[in-house]
């Protein structure tokens, strides 16, 4: 009999829909459409397949609507992403990695070992890591993990409650004409493709300050300050108002999809992360040792 498994963060779970299956297979096999039968066979075998007790399924589990079933994502041939992130604090219940460009955060679409979450695991050796916030995979910079399930929710509350101030620093066209500090507000909605965002009429749910740290040529140095946390918001405000980021392929016109050039990254950094730790009441910043 397989021993019991303790979840961890390198699995993905899915809890079975309604339906007419006669195998648990049967129903991955229609949920998961890019995922072979074969594929899940072969997980199944390697006992890379869970059911909501850590016990591997077998290709006959019977099918039961709202089974939870903990599975491991895999990607054939995955190519390594040639950038290292840098630990820049580890205690019991925070670390601070310091990501490059190019490095996912979290497994999705093709990336799943070539992650920052994935390589801190191995590298730690904590599976209890999970990422307090994200980053873009194409942003370099700052990213929070809690070490500790015990102490996980008083620092997830400091996103929720917008109590950490987040600094970033981009590279961008000249606005000369506009006073500066600047505050960007507007409505971000989801876009067309599916993964990119677009401002919206109706009420701001969106706010970035804005201020030029260094200024001279066609390109200036931005300090962004987001209150807010939307998707792709950053890049969003600056692409409106005329100064779109260097290297982004979103906005404001999506890029022609290709293979990543290593050689022109986004020029968007997440430089500094502030917050009173909320177990001991005391400050605590964090600065990115990279630059754009």
């Amino acid at each position: 009999m397989t021993a019991p498994f303790t979840r961890d963060s390198r699995a993905s779970t899915v809890h079975l829909p309604s339906g007419a299956w006669a195998t648990v297979v049967d129903a991955l096999c229609d949920r998961f459409v890019a995922i072979d039968r074969d594929q899940w066979l072969d997980r199944i075998a390697r006992g890379r397949v869970l059911d909501g007790h850590g016990i591997a399924i077998t290709p006959q589990t019977p099918y039961r609507a709202g089974l939870r079933i903990h599975y491991y994502r895999e990607v054939a041939d995955e190519p390594p992403i040639p950038f290292i992130e840098t630990v820049l604090h580890v205690d019991e219940h925070l670390v601070v990695a310091d990501k490059p460009h190019f490095l996912p955060v979290m497994p999705a679409g093709g990336f799943v070992e070539q992650t920052l979450l994935r390589r801190l695991i191995r590298r730690l050796d904590n599976p209890e890591l999970v990422p307090l916030h994200r980053i873009d995979r194409a942003t370099a910079g700052l990213v929070l993990f809690s070490a500790s399930r015990s102490s996980r929710a008083a620092y997830q509350a400091l996103f929720r409650e917008r109590r950490i101030d987040k600094r970033y620093e981009a590279l961008a066209p000249d606005l000369p004409a506009l006073a500066f500090p600047l505050q960007r507000r507007s409505r971000i909605v989801a876009g067309e493709p599916f993964f990119r965002m677009r401002e919206s009429d109706g009420t701001a749910n969106s706010e970035t300050r804005i201020e030029p740290i260094e200024r001279g040529g066609d390109y200036w140095r931005y300090a962004l300050f987001p209150l807010t946390g939307k998707k792709h918001q950053l890049r969003l405000h600056m692409a409106a108002l005329g100064a779109p980021i260097v290297g982004d392929g979103l906005y404001p016109e999506l890029a022609e999809q290709a293979a990543d050039d290593y050689r022109r990254p986004l020029k968007l950094l997440a430089q500094g992360l502030a917050f009173i730790d909320p177990l001991s009441g005391q400050p605590r910043r964090f600065e990115s040792r990279r630059v754009l």
